[in-house]
């Protein structure tokens, strides 16, 4: 399996060569981002190990560099940025895994060989229901060419439901999804949101994206309305 490591810690990622190397990986290393970039580009992968803070093009731009011109390897970032929101940013801008350091070398290897095996599947970044479209590490949505405002709730409310076109999605779910797992209030605000979002993506646009299945949930529409 030949894998592209992408680290400026030159030291860490000659370990991480090694390492690799004995458990019967080619492995070539970029120690920044435009090099790495370029490596990408030039050769076949069956993974990458992206680190984020990187000079000269940072992880996350060339992770959504390789995924606008429909390079689907997968990606693994191994960084030092442990929050939770650096994880969304770097999940939504295209990756396939996030592992932070310091870092188990037997997970490593474990969820390099997990993200190879599902292969170079296509994931768009963007998420599209007919003329409706989603970005979501921007958190920006388009009606046709018409960008429409929301609150950060009321995008986490319609990613929720685009990530599922057509299903149908209960109330527990949704609050499950979008607001807690333990969520104790009333359940009834996902009509509030819901009504929202009608109010902004559906009406002025004369479409009905956003369906309601009484008793059941709600769905959007795979043709987005």
């Amino acid at each position: 399996m030949r894998v592209l490591v992408v680290d400026d810690e030159k030291r860490l990622a000659q370990t991480l060569r090694v390492g690799l190397e004995a458990e019967g990986f080619a492995v070539d290393v970029a120690h920044d981002g435009t090099d790495g970039l370029w490596l990408a580009r030039e050769n076949a992968y069956e993974v990458i190990v992206l680190d984020l803070m990187l000079p000269g093009i940072n992880g996350y731009q060339v992770c959504a560099t390789l995924r606008a011109e429909k390079d689907w390897t997968p990606i693994l970032m191994l960084t030092a940025k442990d929050g939770e929101w650096d994880q969304v940013e770097g999940l939504d801008t295209g990756a396939d895994d996030y592992l932070t350091k310091p870092y188990s070398f037997p997970v490593l290897v474990a969820r390099l060989r997990a993200v190879a095996r599902r292969g170079a599947r296509e994931r768009p970044t963007q998420i599209e229901a007919g003329d409706l479209r989603l970005d979501p590490a921007a958190r920006r949505v388009w009606r046709g060419d018409t960008e429409i405002e929301l609150t950060a709730r009321e995008f986490s409310l319609l990613a929720f439901l685009a990530r599922h076109p057509g299903d149908v999605v209960s109330k527990r779910q949704i609050l499950d999804a979008v607001w807690d797992v333990d969520f104790e209030g009333d359940p009834n605000i996902v009509e509030v949101y819901i009504r929202h979002l009608r109010n902004k993506i559906d009406r002025p646009f004369g479409r009905e994206a956003i369906q309601t299945l009484r008793g059941a949930g709600y769905r959007l529409a795979g043709n987005g309305g």
